[in-house]
């Protein structure tokens, strides 16, 4: 007996050894790909410390220009330490480039309106599809899921058509509209509401609630971390925009940031790096303040943690 069950101790503590090899071996694996997708926000950030000359001779190579031909390197240096660090570029990006704020504050007022309103829409439409069963419910959410399976680039050409026939091109209705419409968070939003219990519902209507009483003193705070799960979505998707913009903004006052960025040329590559971080900074907090939320948004069901 004593034998076997020294095996047995034996086998326990080589499973254990194994698991712990496989742990060690996929933690190695996941920091490494964390460090290896962190390396471009990371070169970002740093080289907007530097200044446009030591810019110009790390990366001359790739952003050579007549100007600079006096200090080009020959070969790209990555440099994650600046020598001397500079506010400089900041300094001229937030307070003698108002283009570069108006760029950024168009972005805020094409974004904000969009997520308020999508999510309003959505956790309204979400709720109708939950609670009200039929047929045609049934197709119309079938057709929500076609329509959130499209890519955008499919649908803009239909989506420029139906602006342009609102006379609606070169206004910011044109990217309000089909984003304040999306149907992803609708989806998002009644997969996530048909996993609360029917049980609270009933007791609710036992309690004599309503449905205006139920969904809001009910569905809404149980749909806490969807909500904020599917903001920080839809915020990262339209501060990122650029397709939309492109094609529905020819008035270009009026694009986004996410837009002129990939404009700013060559002699401006140092304020390039600024602005970028700049860009940065809102989705980085947000995330940062709901990832909480979206762990939570993501692993809740039915009211109860799983």
């Amino acid at each position: 007996m004593k034998v076997k069950s020294f095996k047995f101790k034996s086998k326990k503590v080589k499973l254990k050894k194994k698991r712990h090899k496989k742990s060690v071996i996929l933690f190695i694996i996941a920091l490494a790909m964390a460090v290896f997708f962190m390396l471009p926000t990371v070169l970002t950030i740093a080289n907007s410390f530097m200044s446009p000359q030591e810019i110009k001779a790390n990366y001359g190579m790739i952003f050579n220009d007549k100007e600079s031909a006096g200090y080009i390197s020959e070969k790209v240096n990555l440099k994650f330490i600046p020598d001397m660090v500079t506010f400089k570029q900041f300094t001229t990006v937030l307070l003698n480039s108002p283009e570069y704020l108006l760029k950024f504050w168009n972005t805020v007022i094409y974004t904000v309106p969009i997520l308020v309103v999508q999510v309003i829409i959505a956790i309204l439409a979400a709720y109708s599809f939950t609670r009200f069963k039929g047929r045609i419910k049934e197709i119309l959410f079938f057709v929500y899921i076609i329509l959130m399976l499209l890519p955008y680039q499919v649908t803009l050409v239909p989506n420029y058509l139906v602006t342009d026939w609102l006379g609606l091109l070169d206004t910011k209705w044109a990217i309000w509209l089909p984003g304040m419409t999306s149907p992803f968070s609708v989806f998002l939003f009644t997969k996530f509401m048909r996993r609360i219990p029917e049980s609270l519902i009933e007791a609710a209507k036992i309690d004599g609630a309503g449905e205006w009483q139920i969904f809001s003193k009910i569905c809404v705070p149980l749909c806490k971390g969807a909500m904020v799960s599917v903001s920080i979505l839809i915020f990262i998707d339209y501060w990122n925009m650029v397709e939309q913009p492109l094609i529905l903004l020819k008035n270009e006052d009026m694009h986004p940031l996410s837009v002129f960025l990939s404009k700013i040329n060559s002699g401006e590559i140092s304020l390039a790096f600024a602005v970028a971080t700049i860009y940065m900074v809102p989705g980085i907090l947000i995330f940062l303040y709901g990832e909480e939320y979206l762990v939570e948004g993501i692993s809740y069901s039915g009211g109860l943690k799983g």
